[in-house]
């Protein structure tokens, strides 16, 4: 099944299909989208082309076994973290000379999935909570934060002011955090 043919799926069908199914060709597909995003943040935190080609492999096989078991709802947000926390877990194993990380993998998967699950719920809280920001706000801190857009960048967009476009940046990220934290509480 050529990869190619199936471009026009989302990730949330991709995963669905390979829920439903239980075909590792899916999420296959759904990791080679990824390949690049996984190299690019191993590069970051290990800076050696080896050991980050080695962290993406790793992050592979975690992903299949760790789907097997549990439901994932925002796939790449999902990934992202996965790698991340693999990196800086090889960086501390790396200073840290003590092997208790490989005596109890099992419980340190439990716990990564139990912090991926958390992260989970806040990026949906947070998602729709970000809905709930009056216009400026949002708009402000979605081009900022998710979008990546500079100050500059986000005023130009907007046309706000660059002082218009900080205070709508520094009151939304703080009305957000209380949105979200009541949000959570329910």
């Amino acid at each position: 099944m050529p990869a190619e043919k199936y471009n026009n799926l989302s990730d949330e069908e991709l995963l669905s299909l390979y829920y439903k199914e239980g075909d590792s060709e899916w999420l296959g597909i759904l990791l080679q989208r990824y390949t690049l995003l996984l190299y690019g943040v191993a590069m970051k935190y290990l800076k050696n082309d080896a050991e980050a080609q080695d962290a993406v492999q790793q992050v592979f096989l975690k992903t299949i076994t760790v789907l097997k078991r549990y439901k994932v709802t925002y796939f790449k947000t999902w990934l992202y973290t996965v790698v991340k926390n693999h990196c800086l877990l090889l960086i501390r194993n790396k200073t840290n000379t003590s092997p208790i990380g490989e005596e109890f993998p099992i419980e340190a998967e439990e716990t990564d999935f139990l912090l991926l699950q958390h992260n989970e719920k806040t990026l949906s809280a947070i998602e729709n909570c970000l809905q709930k920001l009056n216009k400026e706000q949002g708009t402000c801190l979605t081009l900022f934060y998710l979008q990546k857009k500079s100050y500059q960048e986000v005023s130009n967009l907007t046309n706000y002011s660059l002082l218009e476009v900080k205070s709508y940046i520094q009151n939304g990220k703080r009305n957000l955090k209380i949105l979200v934290e009541h949000h959570l509480k329910q």
